[in-house]
């Protein structure tokens, strides 16, 4: 039976979405965090760690098509906070038009003090990432959490999921508490967040 063209609408952003993904994957297979868009659930789960109330800025690294942005503004965060900075021109491009109240910012989010450095107008209350950490070396990684932690308020959290059973940055860095949600079984592939918090 086919959809009815409301649903046939709703789909298509999707679809539209799943394809920009994979093309770009095909092109630079290092540089994509998934060959598709996070799901709804994941997304959801990574914007509950942020703080919808605060007027800090909000930063989220690799948004790609903003499946996890759009879960941002779902949950309340103002479009006007929302600095985004994603390496791909193309995906650059669509995110200012689908978010023309954010900031994009076209850098490398691995080279985040230099991408950041005048961009922010106060400490953020969130760094959310969907960058492939575990595709990195071990020293890249704690490299982006250090930048991250020197653009974040005291105790804001840096939030990363990943698809691996291990968790993206050692939990015994010192000085940072470290939480985990479940395991997110409807995902494809089964994801999991992990929060670190720098006092």
């Amino acid at each position: 039976m086919p959809l009815p063209s409301s649903a046939r609408a709703l789909k298509k952003p999707r679809l539209d979405d799943e394809v920009r993904f994979l093309r770009s994957w095909i092109e630079k297979p290092l540089h994509m965090g998934a060959v598709m868009p996070s799901g709804k659930l994941l997304a959801r789960t990574m914007a509950h760690y942020v703080d919808p109330d605060s007027d800090a800025p909000v930063v989220e690294l690799g948004p790609g098509t903003g499946a996890i942005t759009s879960a941002l503004i779902e949950r309340g965060v103002d479009q006007k906070r929302l600095v985004l900075v994603e390496y791909n021109p193309g995906f650059c491009a669509l995110l200012r038009d689908r978010y023309p109240q954010a900031k994009v910012v076209q850098g490398d989010a691995y080279r985040l003090r230099d991408t950041l450095w005048n961009v922010l107008s106060a400490p953020a209350s969130a760094v959310v990432s969907g960058l492939p950490l575990v595709t990195k070396p071990m020293l890249t990684r704690l490299r982006l959490v250090r930048d991250a932690f020197t653009a974040l308020a005291p105790g804001a959290p840096f939030i990363q999921f990943t698809y691996a059973v291990v968790p993206p940055i050692p939990k015994s860095l010192p000085g940072v508490s470290t939480e985990a949600s479940e395991r997110i079984w409807m995902n494809l592939p089964p994801a999991r967040v992990w929060v670190y918090r720098k006092h």
